[in-house]
């Protein structure tokens, strides 16, 4: 392959790591790794097709193992925690809610089945805090007044 080829191609890589939403930093190793090749091709370095792509495999390989884990979690280690799921907002009952059964609820505009998951009755009308997700059921326990 020609120089340029390669620079085009790790160009393309490096910009597409950006425009992929969390594509968890390895088409950085590959786009360098391409870009290195088509370098060497413009310093003079006359590579056969084989062994450019020899040359390309072995360095992509090699810093993605050697290296990726550790720049990843250094640009990741400062933003913030997202929250996943439901898991600690609260839910108004419309029913009366022995532990262990199951009424239906209203959460974030639409219906849900909720399950007491505390050993308390939770009365109608109360609010009670969404502990976990159980497939499509939130589990429930009764807020402290």
């Amino acid at each position: 392959m020609q120089w340029w080829a390669w620079v085009a191609v790790g160009a393309i890589l490096l910009g597409s790591e950006l425009a992929f939403v969390d594509a968890q930093f390895y088409l950085v190793f590959l786009g360098l790794a391409a870009l290195i090749v088509g370098f060497l091709g413009v310093s003079g370095w006359i590579l056969t097709v084989w062994l450019q792509w020899i040359a390309f495999a072995g360095m992509a390989a090699v810093s993605m193992f050697a290296f990726r884990r550790r720049i990843y979690d250094r640009l990741r280690r400062n933003l913030p925690r997202m929250n996943q799921g439901p898991a600690g907002e609260t839910v108004v009952l419309p029913d009366a809610l022995p532990p262990g059964e199951t009424c239906r609820v209203e959460f974030r505009g639409s219906s849900w089945s909720a399950r007491n998951g505390g050993p308390l009755l939770i009365a109608a009308g109360t609010r009670a805090r969404i502990e976990r997700v159980d497939g499509l059921t939130l589990v429930v326990h009764g807020e402290p007044l």
